[in-house]
């Protein structure tokens, strides 16, 4: 039932995706496929960096953890919208949505972060590649993977922030399939445009900042492999055009969702789906195919699952 205006808000509806039982159950389907795959390909890709003793380097840390932080990330929203898209009544306490609202930006964030180390890490390779593991030794990347998780936890930590200081006490009902901050802070009791307008920067901005940081750097790599380069010229491009690939499915959906002030577009939830269900699915897909080594390492694996 629906919160009094009077009251504390202590619950809030998804809309979710549609009325239709019909579509709900098609949904449910591939929504379990595309969550089945997720954990089949990160876990497939960490247990193959563990027992391929010819991966054990440096660039194939940051992918190992690369793909546990979207293992998870992943079981943030989809179990919740899975079990919704069989419920009739679609709820979540105050309490669930801010915590929701906390793992998704933590993990959203750590895996930002993790990008450009990885791409710090391809710059050193090939600018220094003499000093590649003096730079960039196991201790460094130990640092920078902490700092990472660090910086995601602050991030996350600052969004909640803004939110739980802002009065709820009518409106209920939120009209996406998870709780996130564009649409929780619409149904505040008081103005929110100086919140929207924080949120904007401390996500929006800074993330379009980061990509744009990114592509900058993928171009000068590219670039230096294409001029410079001669031995391995084809595995370096696999490389970081892997990486770019990855880059560009996490950074331009988020970039949509928060580098404007908020307000409900059409294509809003198409957009959220792809970020937090697809995207999470794609990467391990991308590196397995991309890069070489993982895609032989891969191989090597399943050869031995299948003759068990």
């Amino acid at each position: 039932e629906q919160e009094n205006s009077t009251t504390t808000v202590k619950n809030f509806f998804l809309v979710g995706f549609t009325e239709s039982a019909m579509l709900q159950y098609i949904l449910f389907i591939t929504f379990l496929i595309i969550y089945s795959m997720t954990w089949l390909g990160n876990v497939t890709i960490i247990t193959t960096l563990i027992t391929d003793q010819q991966l054990h380097k440096l660039m194939c840390f940051l992918l190992g953890n690369l793909a546990f932080i979207d293992l998870s990330e992943s079981p943030v929203t989809l179990p919740k919208m899975l079990w919704d898209l069989l419920s009739e009544v679609k709820t979540i306490t105050f309490g669930g949505c801010i915590t929701q609202m906390f793992f998704f930006h933590f993990t959203g964030d750590a895996v930002a972060i993790l990008l450009i180390v990885m791409a710090l890490d391809r710059y050193v390779a090939l600018h220094k590649p003499f000093q590649y593991l003096n730079v960039m030794n196991h201790n460094v990347l130990l640092r920078l993977v902490a700092g990472a998780w660090v910086e995601g936890f602050v991030h996350s930590i600052v969004q909640v922030a803004l939110v739980i200081r802002l009065p709820f006490c009518g409106p209920n009902f939120l009209d996406n399939f998870y709780c996130d901050v564009p649409q929780v802070i619409k149904l505040a009791c008081r103005d929110s445009y100086v919140v929207e307008l924080l949120m904007v920067s401390n996500s929006g901005l800074l993330t379009t900042l980061i990509f744009i940081a990114l592509i900058v750097s993928y171009a000068v790599i590219l670039v230096k492999i294409r001029t410079r380069i001669t031995e391995g010229k084809h595995k370096a491009f696999s490389t970081c055009g892997a990486q770019v690939a990855v880059v560009s499915i996490h950074f331009v959906p988020s970039i949509f969702i928060y580098a404007h002030p908020f307000q409900k577009l059409v294509v809003d939830k198409a957009i959220s789906s792809l970020y937090t269900v697809i995207t999470p699915m794609l990467k391990p897909i991308i590196y397995t195919l991309r890069i070489t080594e993982t895609k032989n390492a891969v191989n090597r694996l399943l050869n031995i699952f299948f003759r068990m």
